[in-house]
Formats: C-alpha cells, structure tokens, sequence
C-alpha cells in the first residue's frame, strides 16, 4: 500500500507540541448538547404515547422522524460544510436545531402530534449539519494514528450528555403522569382537553431553555477561533490509490451499513427502555422510575468511552470493535431469554459496549479519504436513517410478538457490526465492476 504526500493541513495537525486542546474543549460542547437534545426522545416517547393514545409503531414515528432527517438532509449538509467551511456549518446547524427546540412550544400548546414530530425533523435537521461538520473536524485535529481514540473521548461527553437527559426529562416531564382511561372518562370534554393541554404543556419550557442554551452556544462559537480545514488539504493515507468519490471505498461503504445498524440498534434499545422496564415481567415500574433508569444505559456509554480511548492507545480499533459487538449481542440474546431484574440489568449493560462503536466505526471508515473526507462523513450521518427504521420495524415486531422478543432486531444488528470489524474495515478501494 502506498501513501500519499501529506499536504499543509496534515502537517499541521502532526506538528510537534500541537495537541489543538482548546479547539477540542470548544468542540466537545457540541457532542454533550446533541447527545443531551437525542436522548430526551427516550423521555418523550413514553410521555407522547400516553398523551396521544398511541401504539408501539406510531410512537416510534418520533424516532422515525428525527433519524429521518439524517437522511434527507445529510447531502446538503455535506454540500455546504464544504462550500462554507467547518465553523460556519456548525454555527448554522446550532441555528436550525434552536429553532427545532422553539417548535415544541406551539406543537404543546395546539396538542398536535404532528407539529411535534416538524419540531424533531427540524431539531434532527441541524444536529446532522454538526454532525457532518464535527466529526470529521476532530478526526483531523491531530495526528492520524490516534483519530479513532480522539473522537471517541470526545464522544465520551456525548455520552454525558445522554446520562444527564433521561433523569432531566423524568423529573420535569415523566413526572407529570398522564391521565388514564378510567379518570379522563369521568371527565368533562373541556376538563378533558384542559388536562391533556397541562401534560402537553410540561416539555414547554424544558426546551425553551434548550433553544437558549444553543443559541448561546453558537454565540461562543461565532467568537471562538477555528483553524480552518479544507477537504483538500486533509492528508490520505493508507489507501492504494484515489478514488473518484468517497463511494469507490470498500471500507467506507461497509461502513455505512455498520453505522445504520448500529445506530438502529442503540436507538430501539434505548427508545423501548422505559416501556421495558415498566413491564410487569421485567421491572414492573412507574413510568418516571423506568425513565431515571436508561441513564445507566447511557452513563455505561460514557464509562466506556472514556476507557475505550485509552484502550484503543494499545489495541487495534477494530479489535476493540469486535469485542464490543460480540459483548453487546450475547446481552441482548440474555435479556430475550431471561425476565425479571436480570433481564432489566443484562439490557441496561449493553450501554457499556455500544460505547466506542459508533466513533471507531466513523473513524475507521473515512479512514484515507483525503479530500473525499466530507463526502464520506455526510454518506456515513446519512446512514444514521438506520436510527428511524430499526426503531420502527421493532415497534411493529413489539405489537405482534411482544416487547420482550422485538430484540431480536437489535441482536442481528451487532451481529453485523462484528462482522465489519473482522473483516470489512481495512481501508481499501472497491473492487472495479
């Protein structure tokens, strides 16, 4: 395998002493918000099925349609990352995701699911823009070798983000508990919709209070130097020779399934956490408890990022990969043949191991794209769709089999993740047709 000349901005960010620590501090407030602003959909699930009277799959239309937006708004994003530059797509994304957050307001007030589910395509629509233009920024703001452990540290605060959430939306929105068939039937139409209007009304001011903290968060950026990185200017390395677009990498392609799968996976997992564990057979808890409990979900994220960025200093990434995926599947098969506590703790556990996956398998697939970089990190956010359909095809399996044995979908999808970390995720070109 050959590698290519390193241009300026490769040299750069290899340059002795230069470690970019304040960039990356500054950056690093983006993952903790969008893994924050992601999990509360854990939180909003439940509260919107009892709300609007809704089944397992039209619940999961809320995941269908925030991950959606990954899709339909990936390419644009990726188009203008590499028109405006790094720093004006994040300032752009904190914008639209802002107003997302503004959406919910009006959507509460009117009790229309429909205007929620514009509030998360709109929320989703700027965290794909900081998506596409966040992560490959921290993959080149240092040295190559070590791009896969420095992304997944900065992931790590993702994951503070996502162990803050749920037990944030359980206290202030969960709490709030819907009322059932029996109460609202003795209730008056107004008293009724009065009632309805109020449990609405609880995810308000939550996220006017988020809008405010992104705006103010795109403030601090507008002000903050970036050294600016081109897509030319990223070195290739590894790789027998250039493709003509990101899609004639092998790597990369497999890898975009891998981020599909994975992310459906984590989503449907965590979207169904607080039915789950609320089950009779399972935890047989209130809703607001059920709530606080995926933040062990999430916070074994965290724990695991943190000691997967210093593992993957001495191990191989892939391997890390590996492990983690095998680890995740033997869970989710425990949690499908057990019941009771320890099928909640075997659940909960997989957390832990989806921790480095989605930063190793980014990482690894934009891998010695050169100035494809921003090509192949919008093909791989739009990949993040798999968190719209594997939620919902496990919604439509949860109403006909049951909650308990709708996880198969999740196993299979580890199964995969294995299998590209064995064997798919060198970096090499696709084979000619």
């Amino acid at each position: 395998m050959s590698t290519s000349a390193p241009t300026t901005a490769a040299v750069l960010a290899a340059a002795p002493g230069k470690t970019y620590r304040r960039e990356l501090v500054v950056l690093t407030s983006l993952f903790f918000m969008w893994g924050f602003l992601t999990c509360l959909n854990d939180i909003l699930i439940p509260h919107l099925r009892a709300l609007f009277s809704l089944s397992y799959a039209q619940a999961m239309l809320v995941q269908f349609t925030f991950f959606g937006a990954y899709f339909v708004v990936s390419t644009p994003a990726g188009a203008l990352v590499h028109r405006l530059g790094y720093k004006k797509g994040i300032i752009i994304g904190l914008a639209v995701s802002a107003v997302g957050c503004l959406l919910f307001y009006p959507a509460a007030a009117l009790r229309s699911y429909a205007l929620f589910l514009g509030g998360f395509f709109t929320l989703a629509s700027g965290i794909t823009l900081l998506q596409v233009a966040a992560n490959p920024y921290v993959t080149v703001l240092g040295p190559p070798e070590t791009a896969p452990s420095r992304l997944t540290l900065t992931q790590a605060f993702n994951s503070l983000g996502t162990t803050i959430a749920p037990y944030f939306g359980s206290v202030l929105i969960l709490a709030a508990v819907p009322l059932g068939v029996d109460a609202a039937a003795g209730l008056s139409a107004q008293a009724l919709a009065t009632a309805r209007t109020a449990e609405a009304a609880t995810v308000q001011l939550p996220y006017l209070g988020l809008a405010a903290a992104l705006v103010g968060i795109a403030v601090v950026f507008w002000l903050f130097h970036l050294p600016e990185i081109r897509d030319d200017s990223v070195s290739s390395t590894s790789i027998v020779s250039e493709a003509s677009s990101a899609w004639g990498y092998r790597h990369l392609v497999l890898g975009a399934l891998a981020i599909f799968l994975y992310v459906g996976g984590e989503v449907a997992i965590g979207s169904f956490l607080v039915n789950y564990i609320s089950d009779a057979d399972i935890g047989g808890l209130p809703l607001a408890t059920a709530g606080k409990y995926v933040a062990y979900y999430w916070g074994g994220a965290m724990v695991g990022r943190f000691v997967g960025s210093a593992v993957m200093q001495k191990v191989r990434p892939s391997r890390v990969l590996a492990f983690n995926a095998a680890a995740a599947a033997a869970l989710v098969l425990l949690t499908m043949v057990l019941s009771g506590r320890p099928a909640m703790v075997a659940v909960l556990l997989v957390g832990l191991f989806n921790s480095i996956m989605f930063p190793t398998i980014f990482s690894l697939s934009v891998a010695g794209l050169g100035r494809h970089t921003a090509q192949g990190s919008g093909i791989l956010c739009m990949a993040i769709v798999g968190g719209a359909v594997v939620p919902l095809l496990q919604g439509l399996l949860a109403d006909r089999i049951g909650i308990h044995h709708a996880f198969v979908l999740p196993l299979l999808c580890y199964v995969y993740i294995f299998a590209y970390a064995w064997w798919g995720s060198e970096p090499r070109r696709r084979a000619a047709a």
